[in-house]
């Protein structure tokens, strides 16, 4: 797996996570495992499969999020001296007369409703490495559509 790009708060957002998974689900799990061996005959128990198919899919979410932090590149967000987009970086662009402000970020914090767009994605990836004044072209389903960057910070 690559670099994972992420905010500290998204960073801390994954570490919480994964404590919670670890210390309170997976322990939870463990306590219904328990108590449905003590029920007996497990070949017909549907509490204990259902119990041990939940312990399996969240092992591998505590692995895919250990993962995404082993991998993880901690972006600063703080653009106001850099000349150009990148990610952690906040910008004002203008498309068919509408200004909006997106904010760049990694794959795991995309936020649509409030403007958090991949740096992966169409848009950001076509943004990334542009500076304040700069009309770029970006290929969406539609067409082509082009976005005047108007402030970077």
């Amino acid at each position: 797996m690559g670099e994972n790009v992420l905010t500290k708060e998204g960073y801390d957002r994954l570490q919480a996570e994964l404590k919670e998974l670890k210390e309170i689900k997976l322990r939870e799990v463990a306590v219904r495992i328990k108590d449905a061996k003590d029920l007996g005959d497990l070949s017909e128990n549907a509490e204990y499969h259902e119990a041990k198919n939940e312990q399996a899919f969240l092992y591998g979410k505590v692995l895919g999020i250990e993962n995404k932090l082993k991998n993880a590149k901690i972006i600063d967000g703080n653009c106001a001296n850099r000349d150009t987009i990148d990610a952690g970086c906040c910008a004002e662009v203008e498309n068919r007369g509408e200004v909006i402000k997106f904010y760049f970020v990694g794959s795991d914090e995309v936020d649509p409703a409030n403007n958090k767009i991949s740096i992966h994605s169409p848009i950001g990836s076509a943004l990334l490495g542009h500076k304040a004044g700069e009309v770029v072209s970006v290929s969406t389903p539609g067409g082509e559509e082009q976005y005047k960057i108007k402030k970077i910070y």
